[in-house]
């Protein structure tokens, strides 16, 4: 019978963070295909057999525009290894699923561009993974185009993400005259070769020294100049720095042409760690061997349109989990049986027979999971809470077509679930004109989608003077409703948010009635 802890030794789970545009999803493409999850040829990437692309942009808006809009799950073997890869939202206005799923995750890639280095948007999810002790590998993507200075994107990490960067790889040439990368823990020199469109592995060669020096040239000698400089610097790779989120290795590469793409895949099989005991919510640790366990860090509804179901995605925390075992559900206390368990690649599903700390179970039909719940057998556990952001968008959803107002209700509270947006409902409205709260107003244009094609809901959604929210409690409810420039209203899971119109009334209420009770969201003013 297998160990779960022996088993977890086995498993790397870890998401990919990036600005858009840095190249996160090719380079998700490119380890499946290194993975030999998908096959290659003919220019394009296919999955094998008769099954659909596997691509982690499943939901049809999020092919229509080109970016990640919700996370998805991928595993693959690697090296005798189970990696767990879990694709997440480059776009800013879906921070908060990202936050939601790298509460699932042991570490992460960031990816940056070659030419543009540290972005917006990379910089709030590293401090999303600061937060949570996540260990960061770096990728420096697009070698293969015009860039920086490479020391000048090493010293742009060091400053601005106060981390550490350590090469593991140094590259020899750039942009077009990039011909290979030195492996800085061996010396050797892997040359790559172009194929079509990146559609397979690109071949390696390892050249020895004296014959790259002879064949490269100067870029070759260009190249031991970095290296011997990064050596007087004694940037040298240190795990426990690693681990504690201090320091943080880099490679060089392009994922397009699939130059470097071993090399980092092999960095995740050696130093990201393997599933730990995962801390509850009193701060004690779950043992891998104790009962299983499990906590629920996403919810999609109608990835199957034919079946127009709903999954409830949860990490493996502890034990082993077997199809059809009977799981308690801990906020409602009841048995959940795990008939329908999938793993998810992509839009492809295949059924899941056992599964152990660090893996990602997709539970079908899980109709009272939310984000944030544990699941357990024998020993009860909770987590810590997975926050909401700050909402910065606001809008008021109407039906345009009152005969289809129950596919209204069941469509916003579905959303509200699955956490695409917060819904608030004032007391004296409910559910006939529900305040949609959001990061960003993409989310906004998601909802409509979603409402119209997935639940067939046409909606109008009204743009909002507030611009600010605030937790509050219900005395504070009282005074606050009856003031100007201010809206009061339930989030799903009870809290009540108090909306301003104007941040300066804002102010002026927190100095003059410190009474009141005001309290700032997760995330403020990103």
């Amino acid at each position: 019978m297998p160990i779960p802890s022996a088993e977890a030794a086995r498993r790397r789970t870890f998401a990919i963070i990036s600005h858009p545009d840095a190249g996160k999803t090719t380079l998700t493409e490119k380890f499946l295909l290194y993975g030999g999850v998908l096959t290659s040829g003919a220019g394009s990437v296919k999955a094998k057999g008769d099954r659909r692309s596997a691509t982690s942009d499943w939901m049809e808006l999020e092919q229509q525009r080109g970016i990640s809009i919700t996370s998805t799950v991928l595993q693959f073997p690697y090296r005798e290894k189970v990696l767990n890869l879990l694709d997440t939202p480059g776009h800013r206005d879906f921070s908060e699923d990202t936050y939601r799923v790298l509460a699932a995750t042991d570490a992460a890639i960031m990816v940056l561009d070659g030419s543009k280095g540290i972005e917006s948007q990379t910089r709030k999810l590293f401090e999303v993974c600061r937060d949570r002790e996540i260990p960061i590998v770096t990728f420096i993507n697009k070698w293969d185009r015009p860039g920086r200075d490479p020391l000048e994107l090493l010293d742009e990490i060091e400053e601005q993400l106060i981390l550490e960067p350590v090469p593991m790889n140094w590259p020899v040439g750039e942009a077009d005259r990039f011909r290979g990368l030195i492996d800085r823990t061996n010396g050797d020199f892997v040359r790559y070769t172009r194929t079509a469109r990146g559609a397979d592995e690109a071949p390696e060669e390892i050249v020895d020294p004296a014959r790259a020096e002879e064949e490269e040239g100067d870029l070759w000698l260009e190249a031991q100049e970095g290296i011997e400089l990064l050596d007087v610097m004694d940037r040298s790779f240190d795990r426990k720095r690693f681990e504690a989120g201090e320091l943080s290795p880099v490679f060089f590469g392009s994922a397009l042409t699939n130059f470097g793409v071993r090399m980092i895949l092999n960095a995740m099989v050696d130093l990201v760690p393997s599933p730990s005991p995962r801390i509850d919510r009193e701060g004690d640790p779950r043992a891998l061997d104790a009962p299983f366990s499990g906590i629920v860090f996403k919810v999609q509804a109608n990835m199957d349109k034919a079946h127009r179901d709903r999954v409830a995605f949860l990490r493996v925390c502890s034990g082993q989990f077997d199809r059809g075992m009977v799981v308690t559900h801990e906020p409602t206390g009841k048995p959940f049986a795990t008939k329908y368990a999938h793993s998810v690649s992509g839009q492809d599903r295949e059924t899941v027979e056992q599964a152990f700390p660090g893996d990602v179970v997709g539970l079908v039909n899980a109709n009272d999971f939310r984000v944030g719940d544990s699941v357990y057998v024998d020993e009860k556990v909770q987590w810590p809470l997975v926050p909401s952001f700050a909402p910065a968008h606001f809008r008021i959803a109407r039906t345009l077509d009152t005969s289809k107002a129950k596919q209204f209700r069941s469509g916003i509270g579905q959303l509200d679930e699955e956490g695409v947006v917060q819904v608030l409902r004032e007391p004296d409205i409910g559910d006939q004109a529900p305040i949609l709260a959001a990061v960003g107003p993409l989310q906004f244009e998601v909802v409509q989608h979603r409402l119209e094609n997935e639940f067939g809901a046409p909606v109008e959604l009204v743009p909002c003077a507030w611009s600010t929210a605030r937790i509050t409690d219900q005395k504070s409810a009282e005074a606050l409703r009856g003031m100007s420039g201010v809206t009061v209203a339930a989030r799903s899971d009870g809290e009540l948010l108090a909306l301003f119109e104007s941040p300066y009334w804002l102010q002026r209420l927190e100095m003059d009635q410190p009474e009141l009770t005001l309290t700032k969201l997760i995330a403020e003013g990103s």
